[in-house]
Formats: structure tokens, sequence, C-alpha cells
């Protein structure tokens, strides 16, 4: 595509958004530009990084600006959100423009909504929608993936992820979680309706099925049913790609050392999404999340994530992990950065319209964030 930019990050003022300009100034190939509201923290941004980067204005609130900087890319990436709240004029502008698009949000009401209204255009233009490209999706995504390559072909296979983590969640994540917990019954309502629209699997069956609280005895940890969007990304990449088998079922937990602390996990996420529902309530949690703010260096040093997976099938049982450092910043930012430059440089399969980080990009981006340093190893495997 004859463009001036291989790659425009959009939003690169906010906390999450400088971490991924950083990354890009760093490890970026190609001609890159940021774009954002503000000039001025434009700027103060370009000056910090030491870099001669293009400057562009680009608002939410003014579409024509969107589909300027679509219009001038080969990829988008937006780290503005919530994205329910301000993400679909961006997507809107990229599918119309043909224009790849990364963003890295854990919204299902959004990701649901998006499909629904851009998926075919963007089919007809060839851009690939690419959601939830931070620790929303990709470590599932691409886990399950890379544990279904170690299993037999052509057979029944279930996988499990177990997801442990320390660090703090950013304040997206959390403002993303409140609306989503505030929007139950219309974020069912969509993903019943995109169910619907969704072409049929002819000849196979793929689900996500919502598995019960246990003991993982391997991990020596309580598992609770993780209700995030990652299990729909990886129901969607096993429709598409046949190499998950004629029958395949994910089920998706997060671990938790001691009961303890599972049932007060339990209780405080059904407290949030009952608070959640409040007006006055919900507006005084989110007013304690300030979008811009993050935790410091040192804090995100200490950070970490692990995600397990356990995969059978064929009479051949594996287990494979994916870890990495600071979950919600410095990994998110690396993952999101990594997944634009594969979609500008990559040798990578025909795809269109809204698609998953493995069926996009699958092998090419698993080198990537192999050599940018997240693990994906093979724990243990038996038949």
């Amino acid at each position: 595509m004859d463009r001036p930019y291989d790659i425009v990050l959009f939003g690169a003022t906010g906390f999450t958004g400088a971490l991924t300009a950083e990354y890009l100034a760093a490890h970026g190939t190609g001609t890159w530009a940021v774009a954002g509201r503000n000039p001025a923290k434009l700027e103060a941004l370009r000056d910090r990084l030491g870099v001669d980067l293009p400057l562009l204005r680009a608002d939410v609130t003014d579409p024509a600006s969107l589909r300027e900087i679509a219009a001038a890319a080969r990829v988008v990436i937006s780290t503005v959100g919530p994205y329910v709240t301000y993400g679909e004029p961006l997507v809107a502008a990229c599918a119309e423009a043909g224009t790849d698009y990364v963003d890295l949000t854990g919204e299902p009401e959004f990701v649901d909504l998006m499909y629904l209204k851009y998926h075919a255009r963007a089919a007809e233009t060839g851009a690939r929608l690419v959601h939830a490209c931070g620790f929303d999706s990709v470590p599932h995504d691409l886990g399950v993936y890379f544990t279904v390559q170690r299993l037999p072909e052509d057979v029944p296979l279930s996988v499990r992820g177990y997801v442990r983590a320390s660090g703090v969640p950013s304040s997206g994540t959390v403002h993303s979680a409140i609306m989503a917990a505030a929007h139950l019954r219309e974020a069912a309502r969509l993903h019943r309706e995109r169910l619907r629209a969704e072409p049929s699997v002819t000849g196979r069956r793929i689900r996500a099925v919502q598995g019960r609280p246990h003991r993982n005895a391997g991990l020596g940890a309580w598992a609770l049913p993780l209700p995030t969007l990652d299990p729909d990304v990886v129901r969607r990449s096993a429709t598409a790609l046949d190499r998950y088998g004629p029958d395949f079922a994910y089920s998706h937990f997060a671990g938790v050392r001691h009961l303890t602390s599972a049932v007060g996990l339990a209780a405080g996420s059904a407290g949030l999404m009952a608070a959640a529902r409040l007006g006055p309530v919900r507006d005084r949690l989110l007013d304690r999340f300030v979008s811009g703010d993050g935790p410091s260096p040192e804090r995100r040093a200490r950070s970490w994530f692990s995600v397990h997976f356990a995969g059978e099938g064929g009479g051949r049982k594996v287990v494979t992990k994916v870890s990495g450092g600071d979950p919600g910043y410095e990994e998110t930012a690396k993952m999101l950065a990594e997944s634009a430059l594969c979609l500008a440089f990559d040798d990578l399969p025909e795809t269109a319209g809204q698609v998953t980080t493995a069926e996009a990009m699958g092998d090419p981006l698993l080198a990537r964030l192999q050599r940018a340093g997240l693990e994906f190893t093979v724990v243990g495997s038996t038949g």
C-alpha cells in the first residue's frame, strides 16, 4: 500500500500509549507517526523519545481527523479507551479505508458490536481488524495455538487455561471492567446477535465451555472460572483454523493459591458487578482510576504473569506455559506494538475483516513475541 506511514499510533500520550511509543522507538522499523488531540503533549513525547516523529492531530470527536490518519497508514494502533465509549469512529475509518487496525481492548461488548457493524465492510476493503492485542488476549489466544500444535491432528481436543498474575491493572482495564459489568444485559444481547451473524461451521464443533471451580493439584492452586473476553477469542481462532480439530473445547480459569483468596476474589467480583449497575457508585469507582495514571517503573519491574495450559486429545496430554513481566503495561505495550509490526511487515495468510491474532498472524507473531522475551514453553507431556 502506497501510504506515507507504515504505522500510526493513536493515543500515544496516554500511559500505555506512551509505553507503546517507547517500544516502537526502540524496536520498530519503517516509518511511523504518533497521533492525538493535544499537540503540546505529542511534542513533549517526541522530545522525550528523542526520535524525529511526525505528529498528527486526531480526536475521537472529529471523525474526519480519524479518516485522515486511517488513509495515511498501513496499520493504525489505538490505545484510546474505554473502547465502547471512544473506539468506534476509528474502527469505522479503518474498515472503510482498508487499513489494518489493532487495539488492546478486553471489552466483549465492543468487540461484538464492531463485528456486527464493520466486519463485512472490512472484508470488502481488505482491512484486518484485530482487537485484544494486549494481555487480553494475546497470551491466551497464542498460548492455546501453541498448545494445539503439540497435540495430534484431526482428533477431538480440549484445553484449559489457568491465569496467574501479580501487578497493577491499568486504569483502562479497570474502566473497561466496570463498564462491562454495567452493560451485562446489552453485552449478552449483542453476543447472541453476533453468534447468529457468524458463518456456521460445517462438520466441526467448537466451544468455549465455562468450567467449574476446582483444585488443580499440578499448579497447587484453586481454579475459578474467569468470565473475560479471552475464551471467545480462542473460540473464534479455533473456528477459523482447522488445526484445532473436529471437536474443540476451551475453558478459562484464574489460578488462586489459597482457598480464602479464591472465596474473596469471587465475592469481590460479585460485589463489583453489583456496584457497577448503580450509577453513583459506578461513578465513584471510575473516579478512583484516572486515565493516564499508572504504576512506577519499579512497581512494573516486580510484576509478572503466567498462564498454564492443559491440553489433551488423541491419547496425548501436554502442559504448556506462557509467561512474562508486567501484564498490564510493559508486556501489553510490547504485544500491541509487535502485533502492529507483524501486520505491517511479515508474510501472513490472506485474511480480512475482524480476525484474531492466531488467525491473522499465528506463527510470525509467536516468533516475534518469543524474540521479544515472552516465554512459550512445554512444561510436560505424556502419550
